[in-house]
């Protein structure tokens, strides 16, 4: 009778066991799904770490000294909708992944070009502003293509598209191309002498050049590639799915068509 008994308790005992191991398992999972959730993440900070460099018309400061931009209105605007305060953060671009797979920021606000070798690495918002890369070269220089510039120096921000499609260019891959830390470095180089041409993004190069800039003398001479501008997030991040919610929000009411206008820009179709 006293083995029966004490069979029982056992058996009763190692049922509790079970019990809880499986509640302390099910706890783990919940925690990690939670741990997983980028979204929760940046919600249990209360901000956003917004990535950038100074790059007019998405980022720069004006000549009041206001902040400002289509991707920093933007972002502002997103954030609000997120119930976050947005924190930017100014990067070096050559090195945006690291920082972001570092959670030193949240995500790369800062018209980012789409690629199909940055979507394997990032996650990245549905296009919102398209742009092109294009050459500039100082007013009077001769220049009959691409061609024009083999054995010449050719700058473009390090790790942006202007350098990917230098090298992609059978002619421009033939130039000295001397890689700078920011679009508007290409700029100075290109006024001062120091560089033959540059390949920049369309956006930038409306803005910062011809009349009534510093740089009225600097000329576009060619298209070499169209894309779209996107916002990238970690890889598998659950935060880009909410941003594009507000972004078609944002195309429905006409706030983005506002902010593009506002700055000269072309929504992605």
């Amino acid at each position: 009778m006293r083995k029966l008994k004490m069979k029982k308790l056992m058996s009763l005992l190692l049922a509790l066991t079970m019990v809880f191991a499986l509640a302390a398992c099910g706890s783990r999972e919940t925690n990690k799904t939670q741990d997983e959730s980028d979204l929760n993440y940046v919600k249990g900070k209360g901000k956003l770490i917004i990535g950038y460099t100074n790059y007019e018309p998405m980022n720069y400061t004006d000549e009041n000294g206001v902040f400002t931009g289509f991707d920093t209105e933007l972002a502002m605007l997103t954030c609000e909708k997120l119930g976050l305060e947005p924190e930017f953060v100014e990067i070096n671009w050559d090195t945006k992944e690291v920082e972001l797979n570092a959670k030193s920021i949240d995500c790369i606000w800062n018209g980012l070009t789409i690629d199909d070798e940055r979507k394997a690495k990032m996650e990245i918002t549905k296009p919102y502003v398209k742009n092109a890369q294009v050459v500039l070269v100082k007013e009077g220089t001769e220049y009959l293509g691409t061609e024009s510039l083999i054995g010449k120096t050719v700058v473009a921000e390090q790790g942006s598209a202007g350098e990917k499609t230098i090298k992609a260019d059978d002619n421009l891959k033939q130039a000295n191309f001397v890689p700078k830390t920011l679009q508007t470095d290409c700029l100075m180089e290109l006024k001062s002498g120091t560089a033959d041409a540059a390949v920049l993004d369309l956006t930038l190069a409306k803005t910062m050049t011809g009349e009534g800039t510093s740089y009225n003398d600097i000329v576009i001479v060619d298209y070499l590639a169209e894309e779209d501008y996107g916002v990238a997030f970690r890889k598998g991040s659950d935060i880009c799915a909410e941003v594009n919610k507000i972004f078609d929000e944002f195309l429905e009411d006409g706030t983005m068509a506002a902010l593009a206008e506002k700055y000269g820009l072309e929504l992605a179709k």
